[in-house]
């Protein structure tokens, strides 16, 4: 089973996340966040990961520290539920469209954690959530899982579409590069014959 659970508690937050990679897109996410609890949502809906995230943070401050540790957890969490990676496919793109915006997400599940982040939000604001935490999360979760990450978005004008557009990228992708390959047969892929150095 490709699960894990990860419990994280600081001054600042006290989290509790579990992923199930080979689930069926179930979500349990209750952060405080609106906006975000909605993005991962359809994180785990568009990914099939199951996914269930219990947050509590400091949200009296302002909504950074929930967002980066829930970040932080689920990359975590994803990297333990993936083990050794024998047998994934560990690569993936996909370009999301979200009406007028279009995103461009790509994977490698590669034990190497680099974020490259392009996406430019034409407001500060999605309701109350700012937007700049959007890039913040995906720093969070790329840096815990150790993959490889790069999200691009080539045109959009509403800020909500473009947060929209990279989280089901990222869905989709993670979906893709989390599978197993059956013509893998168990094989970590890699010609170094192990992943993360």
């Amino acid at each position: 089973m490709r699960t894990a659970t990860i419990k994280r508690k600081t001054k600042e937050t006290d989290i509790e996340v579990t992923v199930d990679l080979d689930g069926s897109g179930v979500s349990n996410v209750a952060t405080g966040v609106g906006f975000f609890d909605h993005m991962l949502d359809l994180l785990a809906r568009h990914s099939r990961i199951d996914l269930t995230v219990k947050a509590v943070g400091d949200l009296h401050i302002d909504d950074h520290h929930t967002t980066e540790d829930v970040g932080i957890a689920i990359g975590q969490a994803v990297k333990q539920a993936l083990g050794n990676m024998a047998g994934i496919s560990r690569y993936a793109g996909v370009y999301m469209p979200m009406d007028e915006t279009l995103s461009r997400v790509v994977i490698d599940i590669s034990g190497r954690p680099v974020l490259v982040f392009k996406v430019e939000f034409p407001r500060d604001k999605i309701g109350a959530f700012d937007t700049e935490l959007v890039r913040e999360w995906f720093n969070a979760f790329a840096i815990n899982a150790g993959v490889t990450l790069h999200v691009e978005t080539l045109y959009g004008e509403n800020s909500h579409h473009i947060a929209e557009s990279c989280f089901k990228g990222l869905a989709r992708a993670l979906r893709a590069a989390v599978a197993i390959d059956p013509r893998a047969a168990g094989e970590v892929p890699s010609t170094k014959g192990q992943l993360g150095g």
